[in-house]
This record gives structure tokens, sequence and C-alpha cells, in this order.
């Protein structure tokens, strides 16, 4: 029964994470179209919109936790303190450069949306394990249960 119900958990994330990814990529596009802006701040702005979107349905339906949500934001956002400015100034450096220490250091021309895939995917494979044992850890199902231990 416990393998059949983390492979059912990894699934409704998977799912969640899809319809964030729905998000984020939407967002993105819209940003990046009609702004013309650089990648970084359209990427920022969608990907913050698909966090709080992923953060609000996993904690809920995923994981099914009663866990002090301050507490569970915050380690999500402990998370995303070394992903996001990874991310972005990686994805900044191989589509149109970036200015580092005072020097411009020229970007790959690495198409917008193929790096933003690339991004999505690597928060994707690392967020699950992060919140399934990190962020929720021994407070998973305690919703249902019940039971609930620091």
């Amino acid at each position: 029964m416990r393998k059949t119900s983390e492979a059912m958990r990894f699934l409704k994330f998977a799912l969640f994470s899809a319809s964030a990814g729905l998000i984020e990529i939407g967002a993105f596009t819209l940003l990046n179209e009609v702004t013309r802006w650089t990648y970084w701040p359209s990427y920022l702005i969608a990907l913050v919109l698909s966090v709080l979107w992923n953060f609000t349905l996993n904690r809920k339906f995923t994981f099914r936790s009663v866990n002090n949500v301050a507490k569970a934001m915050l380690l999500v956002f402990l998370y995303y303190l070394v992903f996001t400015p990874s991310s972005t100034i990686l994805g900044q450096w191989l589509t149109d450069g970036v200015k580092w220490a005072g020097v411009q250091h020229e970007g790959l021309g690495w198409n917008d949306y193929l790096v933003t895939a690339i991004n999505m995917v690597l928060n994707f494979a690392t967020e699950f394990l992060y919140q399934r044992f990190v962020v929720y850890g021994r407070s998973v199902d305690s919703a249902v249960t019940g039971k609930y231990s620091t």
C-alpha cells in the first residue's frame, strides 16, 4: 500500500506541476511577447505565479499536510532562494548574456522558450524531492490521519 500511495502522490504532484507549468509558460509568453523585456523579468514573474499555485494545491491535495503553513512557506522560500537566482542568472546568460562584476558576458543566444522549459524540468525534479522529504517530511497525510509530529 505504501508504494501505491507514493506513486499516487508523485502522479498528483506531476499533474499539479503541469498545471503550474501552464501558468508559468502562459505568463512568460504573455510577458515576453507583449513587453519585450529581457529574459529575466518575464521568467521571474512567471515563476512566482506558478510557485504560488503549485504550493497551494500540493500542500492540500498531494501531501495533505496540516503542517504549519508559515513554516512550510518558509521552507519553500528557502528552496527558491537558491533555485530562483541560479535559474534566472543561468537563463539570462544562456539567452541574452549577463553583466557580472562590471564585465558584460555574451549570451549563448539560446531560445527563451527552450531555456524556460529546461528550468521547468529542473524545478520539477528537484522540488518534488525537496517538498516530500524536507518541507512536509513526517507531516505527509497528517490532514487525513490526524497524526502530526514535528
